[in-house]
């Protein structure tokens, strides 16, 4: 059995995997890769450019350069051959998958209509849950910017991440995936914490901020 015919046979249903794509060329790769049957996620944002003469407002690709498609890899030659694409994205020299609830959690910010915007790569900080709204269940990293909240949603094989705003009344925090690696990020904690509970959205959870004195 060949590397090919191997590859195929062990997924049980398809996966998402990630598209390297030419510069600007993402729209494009989307679509014609939509024309011959995969499943293909493009996730957007709106953005305003101001010119001398002119504002206007743009869709533009969240993950720049990149398109996320779900398929076996037994088609893998046609996505190659794809004008427009580079390559696609491998770990350890093996198309990588991206995990589905990593996928759909960017998805329903997309599907909700949700301000959301890019974000530098972000892997560490206080995880927390969301408990109610459209994004109820989702779990990603809580900042604070000025007087607002934003939950960070990573896909972590491409080391991208995305901000989106949230209410902090909606989230609850888990401390078995605080990763609190340096005195920065420590005092980002506390900051974020004690911001929470003055809104009553960690009332009641002084045990977490005294362990961090």
């Amino acid at each position: 059995m060949n590397e090919l015919n191997l590859e195929c046979s062990i997924p049980k249903k398809s996966e998402w995997y990630a598209v390297y794509t030419r510069h600007q060329h993402e729209k494009a790769v989307s679509e014609r890769l939509s024309r011959i049957g995969f499943d293909v996620f493009l996730p957007t944002y709106q953005a305003v450019r101001q010119w001398k003469d002119r504002i206007k407002r743009l869709s533009l690709p969240l993950f720049p350069c990149y398109v996320l498609l779900r398929c076996g890899l037994g088609r893998r030659l046609e996505i190659l051959s794809t004008p427009g694409v580079h390559s696609i994205v491998t770990s350890a020299g093996r198309p990588a998958p991206i995990p589905e609830i990593q996928v759909d959690a960017i998805r329903r910010v997309i599907e909700n209509h949700l301000q959301v915007e890019p974000h530098p790569f972000l892997s560490c900080g206080d995880w927390v849950r969301v408990k109610f709204g459209p994004l109820a269940g989702i779990e990603g990293i809580l900042i604070r910017r000025k007087s607002a909240y934003r939950l960070i949603l990573s896909a972590q094989l491409l080391g991208k991440s995305i901000a989106v705003e949230v209410d902090a009344f909606s989230v609850e925090p888990l401390p078995h995936r605080a990763t609190v690696k340096s005195l920065e990020s420590t005092r980002t904690y506390r900051f974020v914490y004690r911001g929470l509970q003055e809104m009553g959205g960690l009332a009641g959870k002084r045990g977490r901020e005294e362990q961090l004195q």
